[in-house]
């Protein structure tokens, strides 16, 4: 099932990528900023908030650095471009692009998207208790909860990518996850604070199952990312320069 209108309308694809790069990277640096410089909460309120690692304790926050970062990237690689001109290769920074989104952007979002509301679904208190509605507004949990997941699936639909090799990008995204779950721990080393409140009902072996779990879900959304990337684009559209179809064009005249 590749996306059959972006072989017929390349040019209504190329706005659209190029648009969504621009509308994300605002977006999600004017939700960073926001967060970090608006959202005040008292250390009455919830202590967590005013401990060591200010914002940067929470996963969420991190994804929406990421994701501000990754479209910014793309924002730089849509008017560099993604290949040379002179080998009609794919450039570092489009290789880059292409790996972030594959084994950090898209994962992450799902991860963070899903998990979130998973848990909201069961019960709000353990990801973001109601007292915190003062202080963190509807429009931002959805910049960070929601919109995360909107922008990634449109970023798959409009343009293509090559994921690269499973070890790199599996070993890339367990890095990452083992670096925040790390972190976490000094965190709480440093404040005796879980910095999520569901942490507090959990016993040790409970725990130890929820990071496992935690690690598998973030390697199933990587397959998921990987298989759709395929399905919409297919292996040889994945693999196509963008100057193929002019060199295509030019034999066709020669012939």
């Amino acid at each position: 099932m590749e996306v059959q209108a972006e072989h017929s309308n390349p040019r209504l694809f190329r706005v659209l990528s190029v648009t969504l790069h621009a509308v994300g990277a605002v977006h999600f640096w004017y939700g960073c900023y926001y967060d970090w410089f608006h959202v005040i909460v008292p250390p009455q309120v919830l202590p967590i908030f005013s401990a060591y690692g200010y914002k940067l304790k929470f996963l969420t926050y991190w994804d929406a650095i990421l994701q501000a970062v990754y479209f910014s990237v793309c924002v730089v690689n849509d008017v560099a471009g993604s290949y040379d001109k002179v080998t009609k290769e794919r450039t570092k920074l489009c290789k880059v692009k292409e790996f972030m989104m594959a084994a950090f952007a898209f994962p992450l979002a799902m991860f963070v998207g899903v998990t979130f509301w998973g848990l909201m679904a069961v019960d709000r208190e353990l990801v973001l208790p109601r007292v915190l509605d003062a202080y963190f507004p509807s429009w931002l949990n959805h910049v960070m909860h929601t919109n995360i997941i909107v922008f990634q699936l449109l970023e798959m639909a409009t343009s293509s990518r090559k994921y690269p090799k499973r070890k790199y990008g599996l070993s890339a995204l367990f890095l990452f996850q083992a670096t925040y779950l790390s972190w976490m721990h000094v965190v709480y080393y440093k404040s005796g604070l879980w910095v999520y409140p569901i942490f507090n009902v959990l016993n040790i072996p409970q725990r130890m199952l929820f990071f496992v779990g935690s690690f598998a879900t973030g390697y199933v959304f990587y397959y998921i990312g990987e298989k759709l990337n395929r399905l919409l684009w297919g292996e040889s559209r994945i693999h196509r320069s963008e100057f193929a179809p002019q060199f295509e064009s030019r034999r066709m005249r020669l012939l």
